[in-house]
């Protein structure tokens, strides 16, 4: 039945598209219409202002062979200097006009002989020469240039008629089709719409229905929940018994890999003390190789040794702490944050003298009801980092802002430090993992703890960053703790 209703809301749905398409096909096809008829009258009205330039540019010369009044001499440049650019005008009108174009190429050739006719007369005019300018004009009416230009002209207006005609016909059909479109499109519309109220009613129905048989089942779920969430639970104290046992069952052999290093350190001081001393007594006696051995090989061995047994040691010690805050039990209490928040920014107020830095808490905070050493961990973890890993040579500056919304307490804290990056802002949260320059002593454990808190707390905590110009470390808790068997991450 449900694919059947949404068989027919897609079938509905894609009718509706292809009427809209076809809508669109519609108005392109109008629109081109109407840009053809629109370049036809363009081309007409070029066509014409030539011809009247023309004509007036005649008149001109006309009068002033008359009355010799300077102001013909004027209209005529004035109509010669608009008739290059509407020459031109036609030219780039009609590129896909062949017939048009050879119209042109003989057009061009008159009208700039007559133009250079009636210059040469209005000059001999202007010189006193009125017989040579009277004779030059009557030569030039003999060979009946305005009568060839008015020709061409009525040519071409014949061809754009013609072009106008078919391309009215076409802007009509254009029309016509657009209409028919547009009926489809509201017959798609009433048809969908009817349909759509068939599949709504009769999912309603269904989910009606539906409703009904969940409400059955989530009598039985929540018992498999609460059964599953025990497991869980369990599951994850038995990790964290695991973790501690490990720890501890590590931390024996390591003792004794400790043990033995110093032994063999001072053992190795012996050794070279000797070699010192035979060497005093018989140059030459002990090999180079036993010397090399007794003063670089094995005093470089035991470091490596030394380094990695104090680094797996912190290690240890990492995991024990992560193993006693997962089994650690909550005391939910009343919080003011920023009471909270400034005690915490004065216990690192060493760190911040040190780091030439400000922190600058937005209050008031949201309180919250929670434990106050996993909340004081959170924010101190959160702002120690801002004050360690700042850009060399740049004063920090650190802000904590926070908001209450929906029954939960958003609270940022952003700093301008050296920021992450992109591949790194997931991992930072991650046991024993650690990104950018590796220039400040830690174990990787901070924010993962951090992380780990939030969970336990019933949020989470999120980054945003850009490398380079800071980052801001998003923890979003509710505003109440609530022991519902949240397993401890």
């Amino acid at each position: 039945m449900v694919r059947l209703s949404l068989a027919g809301v897609i079938s509905s749905f894609v009718l509706v598209l292809l009427a809209f398409y076809f809508v669109v096909r519609g108005f392109d096809a109008n629109e081109r219409a109407d840009a053809l008829v629109a370049h036809s009258y363009d081309v007409k009205d070029t066509i014409s202002d030539i011809s009247r330039y023309m004509e007036r540019a005649e008149a001109a010369r006309r009068g002033y062979l008359l009355d010799r009044n300077p102001a013909r001499v004027e209209t005529l440049k004035d109509s010669v200097a608009h008739l290059a650019p509407n020459i031109e005008r036609l030219k780039s009108k009609t590129v896909d006009n062949p017939e048009q174009q050879a119209r042109i190429e003989a057009l061009h050739p008159v009208i700039q002989a007559q133009l250079d006719d009636m210059r040469q007369t209005i000059l001999l005019a202007q010189r006193g020469d009125m017989e040579g300018a009277v004779a030059l004009f009557r030569k030039q009416a003999e060979l009946q240039r305005l009568g060839t230009i008015r020709r061409i002209a009525g040519e071409f207006e014949n061809t754009e008629n013609r072009l106008l005609a078919s391309r009215g016909a076409m802007e009509q059909s254009a029309l016509e089709r657009l209409q028919t479109y547009l009926g489809l499109v509201v017959i798609a519309l009433l048809f969908t719409g009817a349909a759509t109220y068939m599949v709504l009613s009769r999912h309603s129905r269904e989910l009606l229905a539906s409703r009904m048989t969940l409400a059955g089942l989530n009598e039985g779920l929540e018992a498999a929940v609460a059964e599953r969430t025990a497991d869980l639970r369990r599951a994850n104290e038995e990790i964290q018994r695991f973790a501690y046992i490990v720890s501890h069952d590590l931390r024996s052999p390591l003792v004794n890999v400790m043990g033995f290093t110093a032994e063999l350190a001072r053992a190795d001081r012996e050794i070279s003390e000797f070699v010192d001393e035979v060497d005093s007594a018989q140059p030459g006696l002990v090999p180079d190789a036993v010397r090399a051995a007794a003063k670089e090989d094995m005093p470089e061995a035991i470091g490596f040794i030394r380094s990695s047994t104090q680094k797996m040691d912190r290690l240890i010690n990492a995991i024990l702490v992560l193993s006693r805050q997962g089994r650690r039990a909550l005391a939910p209490e009343m919080l003011d944050m920023d009471g909270l928040l400034s005690t915490v920014v004065d216990t690192l107020s060493t760190l911040r003298d040190e780091s030439n830095a400000t922190i600058k808490i937005r209050t008031p905070l949201p309180a919250l009801k929670h434990d106050r050493l996993a909340v004081d961990q959170i924010f101190s973890n959160l702002l120690e980092n801002a004050l360690k890993y700042r850009r060399p040579n740049v004063p920090g500056r650190i802000e904590v802002r926070g908001h209450a919304k929906g029954g939960r307490a958003i609270f940022e804290v952003e700093d301008n430090g050296r920021g992450i990056e992109e591949k790194d802002r997931e991992r930072i949260f991650e046991l024993f993992r650690r990104s950018g320059v590796q220039d400040k002593r830690g174990e990787g454990i901070g924010l993962a703890n951090v992380r780990a808190l939030a969970y336990r707390l019933g949020g989470t905590i999120e980054v945003r960053s850009v490398f380079g110009e800071g980052s801001t470390f998003v923890v979003n808790l509710p505003l109440e703790y609530v022991d519902d068997g949240k397993i401890g991450e």
